[in-house]
Parts: C-alpha cells; sequence; structure tokens
C-alpha cells in the first residue's frame, strides 16, 4: 500500500501510528508544514525504513512561518522530497497570496539548482498559478500536485508540462474529482490520503486507507481494481528509480 500525501507527524500518537504504517505500507510520503516542522518529524521517524519525509513551507501558514524561508531553500540539498508547498488561492488564505507566490518561487529554484526533485504541490484555489509557476521556473524535477482541483484547461496544461498527480478517497468522492481523475494519464498517477485532514465517518483517514482509491479508480479507468494496484505500485517504482 501507498499513501503519497500525509501529515503523518499531525496525528494523535503520531509516532505509534507510524510504525504500523512502515509495516503496512510499502512507501509513505509525509509532507510538512514547515522546515522546523521537517527537522523534528525527521528525527522521530528516523529508522522507518518505508516512511520518507518531504521538507516544505504549507502555503496556509506562509504568514506565520515566511522567517524560515531561508531554512526551507538550504533544506533543499539534503532533502529528496520536497513538500508541501505551493499556493492556495481560497478565501481563508488568498490575502497572502504574493507571498505564498515567492516563497513556492524560491523552493523551485532551489529544486532546480539541485537538479530536480519530486514535490508534492497544493494548488487549491490557484491551479492556473500553480502551473504557471511550475512552467516558469522550468526543470525543478518532478512535480505531483496534491488533490487537484482546477479545471480540465489547467489539469491539461499539467499534463502537457509533465506533472504527476496524487488522488484520494476524499477527492474521488465527488463527481467532479472522477472527472478529474478520469482524464490524467494513468502512470503518473498515486494514492494518497491528505490525512488527518480528511475523515473516514468521524475518524481520520489512516496512511494505509489511500488503497481505498484502488476501487474508485477502477471503475474511472474502466479497469478492475487488482490492475489498478499493480498500476499504482508500477508508478510509484518508477518515480523512486527515475526521480529520488
Amino acid at each position: 500500500m501507498i499513501d503519497f500525501h500525509s501529515h503523518l507527524d499531525l496525528y494523535q500518537n503520531g509516532l505509534v501510528l507510524a510504525r504500523e504504517t512502515n509495516t503496512r505500507n510499502k512507501f509513505t510520503l509525509v509532507v510538512t508544514t514547515s522546515p522546523r516542522a521537517y527537522v523534528a518529524t525527521s528525527r522521530v521517524f528516523a529508522g522507518l525504513e518505508n516512511i520518507k519525509v518531504g521538507v516544505g513551507l504549507h502555503p496556509e501558514v506562509a504568514s506565520a512561518k515566511a522567517m524560515e524561508l531561508d531554512q526551507l531553500v538550504g533544506s533543499v540539498a539534503n532533502a529528496r522530497f520536497i513538500g508541501e508547498v505551493g499556493l492556495d488561492g481560497s478565501v481563508r488564505f488568498r490575502a497572502s497570496l504574493a507571498l505564498q507566490e515567492r516563497i513556492f518561487r524560491a523552493a523551485l529554484a532551489e529544486c532546480s539548482r539541485q537538479g530536480g526533485r519530486v514535490i508534492s504541490v497544493h494548488s487549491r484555489g490557484a491551479a492556473g498559478r500553480t502551473v504557471e509557476l511550475l512552467a516558469q521556473a522550468g526543470s525543478v524535477g518532478l512535480p505531483v500536485l496534491h488533490w487537484f482541483s482546477g479545471g480540465l484547461t489547467e489539469l491539461q496544461a499539467a499534463i502537457r508540462l509533465g506533472c504527476w498527480f496524487s488522488v484520494g478517497p476524499a477527492m474521488l468522492a465527488g463527481e467532479k474529482g472522477r472527472g478529474l481523475a478520469a482524464r490524467m494519464p494513468i502512470d503518473r498517477v498515486l494514492p494518497e490520503t491528505d490525512g488527518p485532514f480528511t475523515l473516514d465517518g468521524s475518524a481520520p483517514l489512516k496512511p494505509w486507507d489511500a488503497w481505498k482509491v484502488c476501487s474508485e479508480l477502477a471503475e474511472v479507468w474502466s479497469m478492475c481494481t487488482a490492475g489498478v494496484e499493480d498500476q499504482l505500485t508500477a508508478n510509484l517504482n518508477r518515480l523512486l528509480v527515475n526521480h529520488a
């Protein structure tokens, strides 16, 4: 099982859950909200071989964490994965978009300088601008657009750019999300939860719950569930061999 976008460090009893996740999942990417969180989470999860930690500066906390930008840029050289970074143009956070963009540009520029990284990218409410900045930044590695919710035109632009996508049960619960997933290249899709911010009833989704997308994608892609499982596993293997 795979979860390519989890906030495992933000669950209650996160270390206990991480140990179980390390046993149950083949691969889990833990994205962090700030460089300081990355340092702490990397230390706590050290030794859990199937869990990787990305260094990020989440756009939702851009105003509060902007002083950590230099630390973010300085961490890229020694990080295999970058995340969560990007833009959030939703009503609550759009006032900080200029600052978000400065942070995102700096992160992308450093990824380019370091020869490219795998980058888990947030784009809620700002999909078009996010894709534009990725295009302007050039060869940054492999952007994986997490829970993409833009329009078809923006999706097509991201596909042309070579972006990948991580999709979760919450995204596929809606008609729009299923419609977008139906148009994504099946060899560039990975599963995610975005837990603990997504729920299964009243409880947060666990990292192994990302695998629930296999049955949903089987319907969307007109495949058998086993075929989807094989495809997602092959996608991860190719990413890890070629980009991480």
